[in-house]
């Protein structure tokens, strides 16, 4: 099948159905054997994504009228993708985008082929135009942009200009099965070049991604896939021999291996998460790692139903929030979060950090952890919160990355090539 069609047909399930891009490609890669068509799908799929209120503004004023056809839609955006971003010859482009067409809607060849030569003639005014509207001169939505700017004034330019590039790839070092620097050199012994990250002992940034198969002791538990931002939790936390410490809504199960991994010699380490398929992989990822955590399906939200009353030293909560600090990783969030998501949001993190503390030890930490950029999410979490509970104090995140917030630290999309991550950090007197 024309792989520009199955991009398409990858982007209508995004679009039109509500998927999420990842699910969306995994069922279309089922059907495709060439790694390089792979490669190419899924190159459009994210560009298109990324580019998406570019594109759209800019098709917008190709045609008279808007187009009722998705998957029409889908190809004219990927014909425009191509013609703007992609080193792929214009005549190439139009004329593969084109015969993509089905038979079924031959109607649309002239019309697509049209829009697409229209749009070479007139590149220039177009993308000119396009620079005059904010939501296509940064391709993010415009209620994105109200709640960024309100958010981080001076920042919003960096953050909206980092969401659409492509993030790196991070390596986490098992550092109880092995030395990171004894790894860079084996990884350069592979001809794959990677840079330490000073404020993280564990993270390694590679020059280009690579294929997991390739990395040395991948199989083995030597090294997982994990942005360095997502890596400071394990340190944060800060557990020591001995104790019980609780990984709430832990899928897909990345900071709870890095947990044991810091620490091996836990009395307990539980993690628990709501859907038995996001368990599923927490369980898949631990055995690569050789780490048994007691794993649990359950509502962290609702511990009664699974706690065996015995309160926990350290507790994480990697709460459930609008993923706005990745959206550079999944850019489909552009397309499918919406601005009412934000409150119901609000009060499920909410509603976990009440019932997680109500599982902590006197004298324990709590450490609240979101990939959000949004105040509503963060500090105005953690401000309502210590006004709730008078045994609850703020524990302070010293450091040099990040900002200081008025409660925790927030690190902001692109901050030393780090995804957009909140942590804060509370005692329980």
């Amino acid at each position: 099948m024309n792989t520009r069609l199955l991009a398409a047909r990858v982007l209508v399930r995004v679009l039109q159905d509500g998927q999420s891009l990842t699910t969306a490609l995994d069922s279309a890669s089922a059907s495709i054997d060439s790694p390089k068509d792979k490669a190419f799908i899924q190159a459009i799929c994210y560009g298109v994504c990324r580019q998406y209120h570019r594109l759209d503004f800019i098709l917008s004023q190709l045609l008279d009228k808007p187009l009722k056809d998705v998957e029409v839609k889908a190809l004219a955006l990927v014909g425009l993708y191509q013609l703007s971003f992609m080193r792929v010859k214009a005549h190439a482009a139009v004329s593969e985008t084109v015969v993509a067409i089905t038979k079924k809607k031959s109607w649309a060849k002239g019309l697509l082929n049209a829009l697409l030569r229209r749009y070479l003639r007139e590149q220039d005014a177009l993308e000119a135009q396009a620079n005059q509207y904010q939501p296509a001169a940064v391709s993010h939505p415009d209620w994105l942009i109200k709640r960024v700017e309100h958010d981080w004034q001076q920042h919003a330019a960096q953050i909206f200009h980092e969401n659409n590039q492509q993030p790196p790839m991070v390596l986490r070092v098992n550092l109880a099965r092995t030395e990171r620097d004894g790894y860079v050199q084996r990884l350069a012994e592979q001809g794959i070049t990677g840079t330490v990250v000073d404020f993280c002992p564990s993270a390694i940034v590679l020059e280009k991604p690579v294929a997991v198969e390739l990395l040395p002791e991948f199989a083995e538990g030597w090294v997982s896939v994990q942005d360095t931002a997502a890596q400071l939790a394990a340190g944060l936390l800060d557990v020591q021999v001995g104790q019980r410490v609780l990984d709430m809504c832990a899928a897909p199960g990345g900071k709870t291996a890095h947990i044991f991994e810091s620490q091996p010699q836990l009395k307990e380490l539980v993690a628990v998460d709501i859907e038995a398929s996001r368990m599923q992989r927490v369980s898949e990822n631990c055995q690569r790692l050789k780490c048994s955590p007691t794993l649990i399906v359950g509502d962290a939200a609702q511990p009664e139903t699974w706690w065996n009353g015995q309160p926990f030293e350290r507790v994480l909560v990697d709460a459930p929030c609008s993923a706005l600090g990745v959206i550079r990783r999944h850019p489909d969030i552009k397309l499918l979060r919406r601005p009412e998501d934000i409150a119901a949001l609000q009060g499920l993190q909410r509603d976990i950090l009440n019932a997680a503390w109500s599982l902590l030890a006197s004298g324990g930490v709590l450490l609240y952890a979101t990939c959000s950029v949004l105040k509503q999410e963060n500090e105005q979490q953690i401000h309502d919160f210590l006004a709730a509970h008078s045994d609850a104090t703020e524990l302070p995140i010293n450091t040099d990355w990040g900002i200081a917030a008025t409660h925790g630290r927030q690190i902001l999309t692109g901050m030393e090539s780090m995804d957009g991550f909140y942590y804060a950090r509370l005692v329980k007197a």
